[in-house]
Order: C-alpha cells, then structure tokens, then sequence
C-alpha cells in the first residue's frame, strides 16, 4: 500500500492487537473511576451502552459518508484507496482487517479528552468505554465476518450482509458489526431489477463518455 516502510508496517495489525490493548485498559480505565467514586455502578449500566450506541452511530456513517467517498481529483482518491479501497480490492488481506493503531490511538485520545472536557466524569467515562468496547466489538466482527465460518443463523445472516457490500452491492450493506442500520437507514438489501438496469445502463454510458 505504501512505498514508504513506516507506513505499510504501521498499516498492518494482527487482529487480536484490538482486544488485548483497549478491553484491559478501558477495564482499567473504568475500575478507576469506580474506587475513586469518578462514576457509579448505575451509571455505567446506563452509559456504558449509551456509548455502545454511539459507536454504531459513528461505524455506519464513517463507513458509508467517509470510507466511500472519493471525491474528486487525485488526493481525494488516494485518501479513499488508503482508507477503505485497498479493503475492497484485497478483502482477505488479514493483517489489514482491523484499523491500525496509527488512527485508532489518535482517535479514541481525542474522544477521550473531549468527552473530559465536558467535565462531567460520572457520566463521560462509561460513555467513552462504552464508545471504545463498540468499536473493539466492530473490529473484532468484522476479521471474523472475513476469516471465520460463522456457526449461528445470526453469523450466517450477518456474513452474507457484509460479503454482499463487498461483492454485490458496494453503496448498500454499510453495517458491519449489525444489521439493523441498513434497515433503519434504508441502505440495506440487493438492488431491485429496475435499480440493476438503471446501473447498468449508467455504467454503459460512463464508457461511452
């Protein structure tokens, strides 16, 4: 993906790098805020899937308003082949499944701060491990959807949902580690005949021109 060494190594991570860093530090992170009295056992059970939300907010609008927008001209372009392109070209890459530590450790610092910002620790600190355990979540379904025979009607439905935006339906089936915002957002599904005619007769006239 890059020239340079730096870049393409630090483009790479082994799937299981997510869980083993974030899950105990957020464990860490919470159990702090916990003894310290920061936070309260009710207010993580209301939080923390207050921030699992969250994220499933933020999964499906990166990955349909951001990960496939190419914009136009070469920079653009190449931030959508560096950010989601190079996936859809190489979907069994396994080292590049999971987003490398070089975006997710900026990222999350920046969330994390501002949510301490707002000064309300009782309530943004199971928020933000909430946010953090849903992208753990995401990422980790997503290298199994790829590398793993799912065993369980839901895994199965879930699979053919991703491989389908992979192979089928690129601007359809944004939910990766869910269904249900495809559903919500009307995004989900195969084309209808008439939508397959009408791309295919648009991508006809694309060549022409």
């Amino acid at each position: 993906m890059f020239e340079n060494a730096f870049m393409e190594a630090a483009s790479k991570l082994h799937p299981a790098v997510p869980v083993l860093l974030y899950v105990p530090l957020t464990l860490g992170l919470l159990g702090w805020g916990l003894s310290g009295g920061r936070t309260t056992v009710g207010r993580a059970l209301l939080f923390i899937p207050l921030g699992g939300l969250t994220w499933v907010l933020m999964e499906y609008g990166i990955h349909r308003f951001f990960f496939h927008w190419e914009g136009k001209g070469p920079l653009p372009r190449r931030v959508h082949e560096i950010a989601h392109g190079y996936h859809h070209k190489y979907p069994d890459d396994a080292q590049r499944l999971v987003m490398p530590l070089i975006v997710t450790v900026p990222l999350s610092s920046l969330i994390g701060v501002s949510l301490w910002w707002v000064g309300r620790p009782a309530e943004m600190l199971p928020y933000f491990v909430g946010i953090v355990w849903g992208y753990v979540t995401y990422d980790t379904l997503h290298w199994a959807t790829h590398h793993r025979t799912p065993r369980t009607a839901w895994g199965r439905a879930l699979r053919a949902h991703h491989m389908a935006h992979h192979f089928a339906t690129p601007d359809r089936n944004f939910g990766i580690s869910n269904r249900w915002m495809d559903t919500l957002m009307g995004s989900g599904g195969r084309r209808s005949k008439h939508e397959r005619t009408m791309a295919s007769d648009e991508d006809a006239r694309s060549e022409e021109r």
